[in-house]
């Protein structure tokens, strides 16, 4: 007879109810509570990212069919559709978003998540910056307008590369402007921040030099500069100029006075030349170059986001809700990226997030599950008692 618990209840594992016990009391989420728990809530929202549970009567009905083995999740019943309703309605987000940063800071700590393979050698900390978009619908969300038959809620993320998870997350309506979210990050000094062309700012620019942070960004073709300076390109690579310049315009020299290099990049895949904007002047070209490239990592993380849990379709209609949707999501994001990191087969992201749905409470253990996902689960497994005080 083997002795483990189910893979939804190994990877609870994770929330130490003390410490989870201790976020609910300084965010007075239970005040009023009765009876249906912030844990409860919890374990259901978790359950609807990794159950792919998009409606209330799916996240209860689909705990209520595990009915004997949700003792081991801390929980003695499945919510009911109105108890988790209200809770998401009025219990606040800030609970959840505390959870996630305070997991996330003790998964790295401990270096759960492994570390990129960055094609660099500099000790610079790499970021990037940018913004997606979640589309609602308008009449559901009136809170959050956006256009006139559309709504929208749009998450400013600022991504580490040494992990590929967020570093800052700011979550506002579709309508807020990306640089106002941008003047409100804390970057440490040296860092080097890549980031589109919706970050054109000067204010910023001038706030980041000052600060001594670093940022890579492509430009638009009508700022106007003056050269200062020609520098040498590199042989048999795809750059075609590399430039000292200065802002030429009037506003351009009172709000952001100092020398950034422009340099001229090929796009061999898209047949075009891509300009870059950078004030880091002691880089190469080339270097500058695979900086933006590693651009496109933030887009993979919100492809992976929204391709593999819920925030597309949401289990509630007020602004607390959603958020508390999205902060678990983000949980259930960082549960599956310290999955992947373990797991020894080449498996795909997606496809690992739907093995785990399908075996969520498949009573085998977790490491041995990753090494073996398809193997014959144990048919006589012994629960474990767990002690959730």
């Amino acid at each position: 007879m083997v002795q483990t618990a189910s893979l939804f209840n190994q990877l609870l594992r994770h929330f130490p109810r003390t410490e989870f016990e201790a976020l609910v009391k300084e965010t007075k989420a239970e005040r009023h509570a009765r009876g249906f728990t912030c844990w409860g809530q919890f374990v259901a929202m978790l359950f609807c990212h990794l159950a792919h549970a998009d409606s209330l009567r799916l996240i209860c009905n689909g705990l209520s069919c595990c009915l004997g083995k949700l003792k081991h999740l801390g929980i003695a019943e499945a919510p009911s559709k109105s108890n988790l309703s209200y809770a998401n309605k009025h219990r606040p987000a800030e609970l959840f978003r505390k959870v996630f940063w305070k997991v996330l800071d003790r998964f790295r700590g401990e270096s759960m998540l492994g570390r990129s393979q960055k094609p660099f050698r500099f000790n610079n900390k790499l970021l990037s910056l940018d913004s997606t978009t979640i589309s609602l619908c308008l009449s559901l969300f009136p809170w959050a307008e956006f256009k006139k038959v559309k709504g929208g809620v749009k998450a400013h993320v600022l991504l580490d590369h040494d992990d590929y998870m967020p570093q800052f997350i700011h979550f506002t309506t579709a309508s807020h402007s990306d640089v106002k979210a941008a003047h409100a990050l804390p970057i440490q000094r040296g860092s080097i921040v890549a980031m589109d062309r919706a970050y054109i700012d000067y204010d910023l620019w001038a706030k980041w030099t000052t600060q001594g942070v670093f940022f890579v960004t492509r430009l638009r073709r009508d700022l106007n500069i003056n050269v200062i300076e020609n520098y040498r390109v590199p042989k048999n690579r795809n750059i075609q100029s590399d430039q000292l310049i200065s802002l030429s315009s009037a506003q351009g020299q009172r709000e952001c006075p100092f020398p950034l290099r422009r340099i001229e990049v090929w796009n061999p895949e898209l047949q075009e030349t891509i300009v870059l904007l950078t004030n880091h002047l002691t880089f190469g070209a080339s270097t500058i170059a695979d900086i933006y490239r590693q651009r496109w990592q933030i887009e993979v993380f919100f492809k992976a986001l929204k391709q593999n849990l819920k925030i597309k379709t949401f289990v509630g209609t007020s602004e607390n809700a959603l958020l508390i949707q999205i902060w678990t999501a983000l949980i259930a994001m960082l549960l599956l990226r310290w999955l992947h990191f373990l797991c020894k087969r080449n498996w795909s992201f997606s496809n690992l997030a739907n093995l785990l749905r399908m075996n969520l409470f498949t009573y085998r253990d977790l490491k041995a599950w990753l090494d073996d996902p398809l193997a014959t689960p144990p048919l006589q497994p012994h629960q474990l008692d767990i002690n959730w005080s």
